[in-house]
C-alpha cells in the first residue's frame, strides 16, 4: 500500500496556471523551431487545460509517466464525458533507452456478475441494462493504473501529480462550448440516475464559459493524493461507491474494489515496412487488430495509388472486414481465454485472408467468417500522447465507454461510473452499443476484463522513437489509428495533416463503409458503389492525438480538430 502523504501548502490555481503559461512562452522558445515543432517535450490531449497540466509537469522535471498521471487526473475533472476516475484503460510505454511495457487497467466484471445478467426471460438482450444505471458499471481501474505506472516509472512525488486536478475541481474551470452542449444533452439521464443531485446538473442550461466547480470530486482527489490506491479503493470513497450501488440496485462490492489490480503485460510488437509497431495486447483487441490490418495491406502499393483513392479504400476495407470477423471470435481476456495472438498477427495468415477478395466486386460480410486457426462507445473514450525531454514516451487511452458512462455519479465522491459491462458479449452474436459482435471468448465471467478496442501505440524507426498515437472512437479506434499511421508512412503527411485527414471505417458487421464528409471524392465513391460497397455518410470518426519525432529531433504534434484537443510543447 502506498504511504500516506502529508498535505502541503499549494499556491492558488490561478497562480499555477499563469506560471505555467508564462513558462511555456519563455521556455518554449528555447526548444521551438520556426515550424511550431518542439525539442524538449510535448503533450497532446483532448482538453487544453489537461494538456497544460501535463506540460507544467514536464517543465518541473517530471518524465512522460509523471505527466501522464497528471493529465489522467486532470481529464477526470475537465473532460467528464470520457476522462475518469470511474473507468479504465491501457497504457503503452517506451523509455528513451528502448524499454517497452504495457499496462492494463481495464475494468473488471463485479464478483456477482453472471453470464446472462442482461437477458430477459426469453434470452434476449435488454440493452439499457448494460448501458445505463448502476448495473452497467464494471470495477474501475483508472486509479490503480496511475498508481502502478507511477510506482514503476514515476520521478516526481505523487502528490505533485494529483494536486493540479484537486485545484481544478475545487476552484472550477471554464467549460467549452462542446462540454456545455453535452451537459445539456445529458441532463435527462443525469436527473434519472442521480436523484440526490450532482455538480453536472444546474438550473437552466450550461453555456460556454460557465465555471464548473466539483467539490465532491475534489474531496475524492484529495483522498487519492494523500493515500494513493487506499484513498479510492478503501475508506470513505469506497464506502460512497458501495452505498451508491445499494441505492441504485448495482452489484459492485467493497471486496470488488479492494481486490482490483492493474496488470503489466508484454506489448504486442510487429513490423510494417521496417517500422517497429509497439501496441497493446489483450484485453485490448486493438493492438492485434492494428497489426493484422497493417500486415494485410503491406503487399499493396498504397503510396502509388494515393490517399483515399478507390483502390486504396477497397484494400483497406477488405482488410478491416476480415480483421473484425477475427476479433469477434478469437479475442478476449487472456487471463480467462487462450488468445491465439501469434497466429493472428502472422504475415502469411493475413495474406491468405486477403487472397479471397475480388477486385471486381465487394465481398459480402455474411460470407466472411473468422479465420480457421490451429488452436481454439457515443464513441467517448479519450486518448493522450506524451513525450518528455529525454525521449520517454507514453501512449494512453482511457474511457467510461459511452459518453458520460452509465450517467451515475457516485454521491459523496463526485465521479462518474462507466458502462463498460456492455463491452462484454452480453449474448454471443448480439451486437453491443457500437454494433460489434462477440463470442464465447468475451462472455461475462466474474472478475473478467471485458474486451476493448483501445489501441495506444508507439512506433520506432531504426531503433529510435518515431510516433506516439491513439484515439477514442469505440469500434472505430483501430481503423482510425491504422489510417493515421498510413497517412504518415505511405502518404508523407506531417503529424497534424495525418490527424486532420478525413477517415472511413468498416467493421465487418454491419456491412457498410462509414465515411466522413469529404473523405472520398465523387469518382472514388462512384467506383466503390459500382462494385457493391455500401457507402454510408456519418459524422466525425475518432479524435486522434499523436506526436511525430522528425529526423531533425523535433516533436511535431497532431491534435484532432474534431474536438477541443490541444498540442502543447516546449
Amino acid at each position: 500500500m502506498q504511504k500516506t502523504i502529508k498535505r502541503k501548502h499549494f499556491a492558488p490555481v490561478a497562480v499555477i496556471i499563469l506560471t505555467a503559461v508564462l513558462s511555456a512562452c519563455v521556455g518554449g522558445q528555447l526548444g521551438k523551431n520556426n515550424s511550431g515543432q518542439y525539442r524538449n517535450g510535448m503533450v497532446v490531449s483532448a482538453n487544453a487545460d489537461a494538456s497544460l497540466v501535463g506540460l507544467n509537469i514536464l517543465k518541473k522535471g517530471g518524465n512522460a509517466v509523471d505527466a501522464a498521471v497528471a493529465v489522467q487526473f486532470a481529464l477526470a475533472v475537465v473532460y467528464p464525458n470520457a476522462g475518469n476516475l470511474g473507468g479504465g484503460g491501457f497504457m503503452v510505454y517506451r523509455s528513451a533507452s528502448g524499454e517497452i511495457n504495457a499496462l492494463d487497467f481495464r475494468e473488471k466484471a463485479p464478483g456477482l456478475a453472471s453470464r446472462d445478467m442482461y437477458l430477459d426471460s426469453a434470452g434476449n438482450p435488454i440493452k439499457e441494462k448494460s448501458l445505463d444505471g448502476h448495473l452497467a458499471a464494471g470495477v474501475p481501474g483508472s486509479v490503480a493504473g496511475m498508481v502502478a505506472a507511477h510506482q514503476k516509472y514515476g520521478k516526481l512525488k505523487w502528490e505533485e501529480l494529483v494536486q493540479p486536478s484537486v485545484l481544478l475541481a475545487r476552484n472550477g474551470f471554464k467549460i467549452t462550448a462542446r462540454t456545455a452542449k453535452e451537459l445539456n444533452r445529458e441532463k435527462e439521464r443525469f436527473v434519472k440516475f442521480n436523484p440526490l443531485g450532482t455538480a453536472l446538473l444546474k438550473d437552466g442550461l450550461w453555456f460556454e464559459g460557465d465555471v464548473l466547480v466539483q467539490n465532491e470530486l475534489a474531496n475524492t482527489l484529495e483522498q487519492i493524493r494523500d493515500k494513493g490506491n487506499a484513498g479510492f479503493y478503501e475508506g470513505p470513497v469506497a464506502d460512497s461507491l458501495v452505498a451508491e450501488m445499494k441505492r441504485g440496485g448495482g452489484i459492485m462490492s467493497a471486496a470488488d474494489l479492494k481486490n482490483y489490480k492493474a496488470v503489466w503485460r508484454k506489448p504486442v510488437v510487429g513490423n510494417y515496412k521496417g517500422y517497429k509497431i509497439i501496441t497493446m495486447p489483450p484485453t485490448s483487441s486493438g493492438g492485434i487488430a492494428l497489426l493484422q490490418l497493417l500486415k494485410s495491406v503491406e503487399p499493396f502499393p498504397l503510396k502509388r495509388w494515393g490517399l483515399n483513392a478507390d483502390s486504396t479504400v477497397q484494400v483497406m476495407v477488405e482488410a478491416e472486414r476480415r480483421v473484425y470477423a477475427d476479433r469477434a471470435t478469437h479475442l478476449g481476456d487472456p487471463d480467462f481465454y487462450k488468445v491465439p495472438q501469434q497466429q493472428l498477427v502472422d504475415a502469411a495468415y493475413n495474406k491468405s485472408r486477403m487472397s479471397s477478395f475480388n477486385w471486381a466486386k465487394a465481398s459480402l460480410s455474411s460470407d466472411i467468417k473468422a479465420g480457421l486457426l490451429k488452436t481454439p462507445e457515443h464513441e467517448e473514450t479519450t486518448h493522450f500522447s506524451i513525450v518528455d525531454r529525454d525521449g520517454n514516451a507514453v501512449s494512453l487511452t482511457t474511457t467510461l465507454n459511452g459518453s458520460y458512462g452509465s450517467a451515475v455519479l457516485v454521491k459523496g465522491a463526485g465521479f462518474l461510473l462507466n458502462n463498460e459491462m456492455d463491452d462484454f458479449s452480453v449474448k454471443p452474436g448480439a451486437p453491443n452499443m457500437y454494433g460489434l459482435l462477440g463470442g464465447e471468448a468475451n462472455a461475462i465471467v466474474p472478475e473478467k476484463r471485458m474486451l476493448s478496442s483501445m489501441t495506444p501505440t508507439i512506433i520506432e524507426q531504426d531503433g529510435k522513437l518515431f510516433m506516439v498515437v491513439g484515439t477514442p472512437g469505440g469500434s472505430t479506434i483501430m481503423t482510425s489509428v491504422f489510417q493515421t499511421i498510413l497517412n504518415v508512412i505511405e502518404f508523407d503527411k506531417n503529424m497534424q495533416a495525418a490527424v486532420t485527414a478525413k477517415r472511413f471505417h468498416h467493421q465487418w458487421m454491419p456491412d457498410a463503409v462509414y465515411v466522413e464528409e469529404g473523405a472520398l471524392d465523387s469518382a472514388a465513391t462512384l467506383e466503390l458503389t459500382r462494385k457493391g460497397y455500401h457507402i454510408v455518410p456519418r459524422g466525425a470518426i475518432g479524435r486522434v492525438d499523436a506526436i511525430l519525432k522528425t529526423k531533425w529531433g523535433y516533436y511535431q504534434g497532431g491534435a484532432d480538430p474534431r474536438g477541443d484537443d490541444k498540442a502543447l510543447g516546449w
